[in-house]
């Protein structure tokens, strides 16, 4: 990368990170573009070379913060000696649901917002490589534990609604349960969600 490519980068990661810490302070509603660029420090005529407007914002923070998200649990991931699909997706699953349990900000505003059109933009688009890589790492797993998976896109896509619709409600609200109480049933039911799209059998 470029020193200009590197300046734009940099830019642009300035507005991102300016607009979650607003959104999530302020509310989307409340915060404008100026405050903005304003935050980060940039002239308002920056916002528009990278952004089209606030809601084209607001989707691209959602996909950058998922994005980083996803990498950070697969960084931690490589560290432990894990020898199963079954027990990567636990492990990612845990990691995701300790960060929300941590950062109710990041939670509130990833879980409640995140659509599958965003997330599944992140996985096709270069400009967010984190979620990408995400994605391939996900793909190889399965190739490197033989899954054979009917369909791996449809089975990542009800594992991302189960975590952020349960974990939501569990981590903010206590409803129905405690996430501490829920997490053994949500990680039997991301194993029967493998057994649904997989050939895997149950674990012992």
């Amino acid at each position: 990368m470029g020193k200009i490519d590197d300046n734009k980068k940099r830019k642009k990661d300035a507005l991102l990170s300016s607009a979650f810490q607003l959104f999530t302070e302020k509310g989307f509603s409340k915060t404008t573009i100026s405050d903005i660029v304003n935050h980060a420090g940039l002239a308002k005529g920056t916002f528009y070379l990278y952004f089209e407007d606030k809601y084209d914002l607001r989707n691209r923070v959602i996909a950058y913060k998922a994005g980083q998200l996803f990498d950070n649990a697969c960084q931690e991931l490589e560290k432990n000696s894990i020898n199963s699909f079954e027990e990567e997706l636990l492990f990612i699953t845990d990691y995701i649901i300790d960060c929300f349990c941590r950062q109710h900000s990041l939670m509130e505003f990833v879980a409640k917002n995140l659509s599958w059109g965003i997330f599944k933009h992140t996985f096709s688009s270069t400009e967010f490589m984190a979620s990408q890589d995400f994605y391939d790492h996900y793909l190889q797993s399965m190739e490197k534990y033989h899954i054979k998976c009917k369909s791996p896109e449809l089975m990542l896509f009800t594992i991302i609604e189960l975590i952020g619709a349960t974990s939501y409600n569990c981590i903010l609200h206590n409803q129905p349960v405690s996430i501490e109480e829920y997490l053994p049933y949500l990680h039997e039911t991301l194993r029967h969600i493998i057994i649904v799209y997989t050939d895997e059998t149950p674990s012992a």
